[in-house]
């Protein structure tokens, strides 16, 4: 069954300017971030997503080829990501997401994947999360296993009919074969992680992002159905 979010629950997420306020306030900063028994509390990462927006720029092609798929009759009018500011994949993702909006004019919602705690279970909790309803739809199945992958990234018509949503991280980012590499950076290398996170390659994958995202609804544009991804 096709995701469904009503015009009145996708009004109640928060703007990308919201959300940078929101995420810096005491409430979102005692929420319980990332792995709790081992990571330090939550840090105010409004400035750095702010910084990371307005230093990310799409490509002429890449604005050309979204405003031609907005302009469809069926085309993506509004955006709901489902998105927690500790996710590595997530701050390189989110601004991507909100220069693409920016962009293009669609109509961007941030909603949180948690509530106070961290999220651990393979399904969202109603108990735990004001916004588990939302995740429960978009949970990502591999090998018979339900995980809350962030960040998720659905693109509706205006008329909230669900088109797509890409979620966690492109497909050309082998992020679970680089984890399983023991010589990789993802694999316990604090220092290495920290300089892959800051070289080029997180930003090559959030311009794959936006490429995967604009091939994808250019597939349903013109075939009404999306491209598999060979990682689900």
């Amino acid at each position: 069954m096709a995701p469904a979010v009503t015009a009145e629950r996708f009004a109640e997420g928060m703007t990308f300017d919201e959300y940078l306020r929101y995420i810096a306030t005491p409430e979102n900063l005692a929420r319980i971030g990332n792995w709790p028994a081992t990571t330090p509390p939550r840090t105010d990462q409004s400035v750095a997503l702010r910084e990371a927006f307005e230093a990310r720029r799409l490509t002429e092609d890449q604005v050309a080829a979204l405003r031609w798929l907005v302009d469809q009759p069926r085309g993506p009018a509004n955006l709901l990501v489902i998105a927690e500011e500790w996710s590595s994949d997530c701050q390189r993702d989110l601004p991507t997401f909100a220069r693409l909006a920016e962009d293009t004019g669609i109509e961007l919602r941030i909603f949180t994947r948690d509530g106070l705690n961290y999220s651990t279970g393979p399904v969202s909790d109603p108990d735990e999360s004001p916004n588990a309803d939302l995740m429960a739809q978009f949970l990502k199945e591999r090998g018979g296993t339900t995980f809350q992958s962030i960040p998720v990234a659905a693109f509706f018509t205006r008329d909230m009919e669900y088109l797509y949503h890409y979620q966690e991280f492109p497909a050309v980012y082998d992020k679970d074969g680089l984890r399983a590499n023991p010589g990789a950076p993802l694999n316990g290398d604090t220092e290495g992680w920290a300089a892959l996170r800051a070289g080029p390659f997180f930003r090559v994958w959030a311009s794959s992002a936006v490429d995967e995202i604009i091939s994808q609804l250019h597939h349903i544009a013109l075939t009404g159905t999306p491209l598999p991804r060979a990682d689900v």
